[in-house]
């Protein structure tokens, strides 16, 4: 069996700005619930101060999105 040289897939970007919205909206629902995590009274110092790193990871990752939204919406 000969191996035969694979075809890359069609670039299809047709409801990449609807993917980016789920993403958008499924990371700030990520932030709410970790803002019900941040009032526990067990969660020492340690990783209370993660989840705040993290946040702050999730919303640079936000305006990311959001500026590649625009970017796509532009080009069609």
């Amino acid at each position: 069996m000969a191996d035969r040289p694979r075809q890359p897939k069609p670039d299809d970007r047709s409801d990449n700005v609807e993917k980016l919205q789920d993403m958008v909206q499924n990371t700030i629902e990520n932030i709410e619930e970790s803002h019900k995590t941040m009032k526990d009274d067990d969660l020492d110092g340690k990783d209370r101060e993660a989840v705040k790193e993290k946040n702050e990871r999730r919303e640079e990752a936000i305006k990311g999105m959001r500026a590649e939204m625009s970017d796509e919406a532009r080009d069609h």
